[in-house]
């Protein structure tokens, strides 16, 4: 059963406390973006999910394969583009979020089991829901009030 995310806004200016289930972080903005850096941003935050996910998904299916991978590195990089730079975007106009994904694979695999990993980095969960449409319902509610 997935666990509600709750966050809450702190007392130093941007900083926002998050729980999930029994697990306490924080967010906030960098100082050169008025904030105190107490956390990583909300985008830092984002990368973290997809990276994670993406390390899991290729862990879980090495394992399974026994594959004999060791470890896996994801470095993630968020920035805006140009629309029209964008050769493979249906959007033309204005400017569009780009990650980069530098994936490095730890252990003695073969060409081709590094090259099957690779085609299933994409595939990992938080990826197809982040290329996938989304819906995000908000409303209002009470402060304080139980959200069964």
């Amino acid at each position: 059963m997935p666990r509600t995310v709750m966050v809450n806004s702190g007392l130093v200016r941007y900083a926002q406390n998050i729980s999930v289930g029994p697990h306490l972080l924080q967010a906030d903005e960098p100082r050169d973006s008025a904030g105190n850096d107490v956390g990583p941003n909300p985008y830092e935050l984002l990368l973290s999910a997809l990276g994670a996910c993406t390390s899991m998904t290729l862990c879980m299916y090495a394992e399974r394969k026994r594959w004999p991978l060791l470890g896996v590195q994801v470095r993630l990089t968020h920035s805006k583009i140009y629309a029209e730079d964008c050769v493979a975007c249906d959007t033309k106009r204005g400017t569009l979020d780009q990650i980069d994904a530098e994936i490095s694979l730890i252990g003695d695999l073969s060409e081709d089991q590094r090259q099957r990993l690779m085609e299933v980095a994409d595939r990992c969960p938080v990826h197809r829901t982040m290329v996938s449409e989304i819906q995000i319902r908000t409303t209002l509610t009470v402060a304080g009030a139980a959200t069964g």
